[in-house]
């Protein structure tokens, strides 16, 4: 089974993932802020991460940028999930690495598919 780390910092948006994914069969592990993520992704390497944006000590493109830089998590595909939904967003996460964008407020079925998706590959 396949393990997705979900890091957002707020509560609600963490549950509300948290609990699509682990209802669609995946394990899932949280983190509330991007060192947190890092230091999770150390423990146990995720295979795969949706990431929040705009977070408290480190953004998720700073996550990114780290993430795809390191031998052992570069091929970690990354979801980015945030509020922030203009163009030039999406561009700038995918510049960042991440292997998909998804804008807030997302189709629980988007976020699912995608997942999915980037886990067969």
């Amino acid at each position: 089974m396949s393990t997705v780390l979900v890091v957002e910092d707020s509560v609600t948006q963490r549950e509300m993932i948290s609990t699509l994914l682990k209802e669609s069969g995946l394990n899932v592990t949280v983190a509330s802020d991007g060192l947190e993520a890092l230091e999770r992704i150390q423990e146990t390497c995720p295979d795969l991460v949706v990431l929040d944006i705009v977070m408290p000590r480190m953004n998720g493109y700073e996550v990114c940028r780290r993430l795809k830089a390191d031998p052992k998590t570069q091929n970690v595909p990354v979801v980015m999930c945030s509020s922030k939904g203009e163009e030039f967003d999406r561009y700038w996460g995918m510049k960042q690495g991440a292997d998909a964008y998804i804008a807030k407020p997302f189709q629980p079925t988007e976020l699912v598919g995608t997942v999915k998706q980037l886990l067969r590959r």
